[in-house]
């Protein structure tokens, strides 16, 4: 059946097309066993929970699946890496408001791990650097700022903005978090640095300190 062959819908229909499962089974290439690609493209889909699910994937985590071998695997996770760098590199090196910062980090949503990152940026706003400071568990990280005001000095950034993210989907800044920003904009109005804001990120979307009028 036509519907059954993603190669020819696409030469014959375009890309946007095709479904999730169809995208995977030209990944694939060919199906195992009993299973055709697209089986395998479906059966991949409903063990991830979706396109999104496969960014938390490892190989050993593909492989698990009957039929998905290394070759398969890394196949898979090569375009979904792809996909997530393209989302990075599309972005704009210039901060207007909140939504332009999380442009940069909203890769950060997909982590099954804390992380915590600093945007540099010069007296236009333009981003100088984007460096992690510090990576830690499911729960939390430790983000130093004798390391951060170091890196924004040796950068001679004018301003930055924290960025970190919660595994757990929640956005609601916790005490631990309203506490270090807070002595972080004190330290940096008192070396002329300025902390524009603090992102916290999830895979539902982002808060923005300076949005909600606490920073």
């Amino acid at each position: 059946m036509p519907d059954e062959r993603p190669r020819e819908r696409m030469i014959n229909h375009g890309k946007r097309s095709l479904s999730d499962a169809e995208l995977l089974a030209i990944i694939l290439g060919s199906g195992a066993g009993e299973k055709n690609a697209l089986d395998l493209g479906r059966e991949i889909l409903k063990v991830s929970g979706g396109i999104s699910g496969l960014k938390r994937f490892e190989v050993s985590d593909l492989c698990k699946i009957k039929g998905i071998g290394n070759a398969k695997a890394t196949g898979i996770l090569a375009s979904v890496e792809l996909a997530s760098r393209f989302k990075v590199e599309k972005t704009d090196e210039f901060i207007r408001s909140s939504n332009d910062a999380f442009k940069h980090f909203a890769w950060l949503g997909d982590l099954d791990h804390e992380e915590f990152h600093v945007i540099f940026l010069n007296r236009a706003n333009s981003v100088i650097s984007k460096q992690c400071i510090s990576k830690g568990g499911m729960s939390g990280t430790v983000a130093d700022g004798k390391i951060i005001f170091k890196k924004a000095l040796d950068l001679k950034s004018h301003a930055l903005i924290l960025v970190h993210n919660h595994p757990s989907g929640q956005l609601k800044p916790s005490t631990a978090d309203l506490q270090l920003t807070k002595r972080l904009k004190e330290f940096g109005r008192c070396i002329d640095l300025e902390v524009l804001d603090h992102l916290i990120i999830s895979n539902t979307g982002y808060y923005s300190f300076s949005d909600e009028a606490i920073i």
